[in-house]
């Protein structure tokens, strides 16, 4: 119980940090945290600043719910990108500015920058338009995010996610300003696009980025 309580905390000062930063207005977005057997995600319909920590819903892998208040309407790709990936144990959607700007244009995010290869490959794909918390949704979600870490929802916003809470902040902040450099590119011309072949390099480089290296 002392693991949910600190679970609980965490995932309301993330939801939090995602307003302060501008990810996230009154009740946009949602953010998750795998917990036993199942999962803990925002309620539906609360801004950041209100929640706590009994309002956060548990929802189990076998489709139990326990909690005073609903799930947020986007619970079901949690659940799907939580049960299929064992690398993943935290998710969070936004409707980020930038993001959602290139998804209702139906827009990824190519290999313009290298840094693309931080949502885990060679570009950000945008999964096509499906109404928010369907079945269809999340399965396209689930798609775009095939091999990948981030993706953006057509029309939408944006999800990413990572081992953690913490990672998975890191990496919503850094798709949204991968997305502002690639709008700004977009206002002079189409941006080249770094081959696959570099894109592979960065990929392996990024495999032992920020690692302690054995002594010598």
């Amino acid at each position: 119980m002392e693991n949910e309580a600190h679970l609980r905390a965490e995932v309301i000062k993330t939801a939090r940090s995602l307003t302060d930063l501008g990810l996230n207005k009154g009740t946009a977005g949602n953010v998750s945290v795998r917990c036993d057997d199942g999962f803990l995600v925002t309620p539906s319909g609360m801004p950041a600043a209100a929640l706590a920590p009994q309002d956060i819903v548990w929802i189990g892998f076998d489709g139990r719910v326990e909690g005073t208040r609903a799930p947020s309407s986007e619970w079901r790709f949690h659940h799907d990108l939580l049960i299929g990936r064992d690398d993943l144990g935290a998710v969070i959607h936004t409707h980020a500015p930038f993001c959602t700007t290139l998804a209702v244009m139906g827009r990824g995010i190519p290999a313009f920058h290298y840094m693309i290869a931080v949502a885990g490959g060679s570009d950000i794909r945008c999964a096509p338009y499906a109404t928010f918390g369907t079945p269809e949704l999340s399965a396209g979600a689930v798609e775009a995010m095939h091999g990948r870490k981030a993706c953006l929802l057509g029309q939408h916003g944006m999800i990413a996610a990572g081992e953690t809470l913490t990672k998975a902040l890191k990496l919503t902040v850094e798709v949204e300003e991968l997305a502002q450099v690639y709008w700004q590119a977009l206002q002079i011309g189409e941006p080249p696009v770094l081959p696959e072949e570099e894109m592979q390099r960065v990929l392996e480089k990024f495999k032992t980025y920020g690692t302690v290296q054995p002594a010598r």
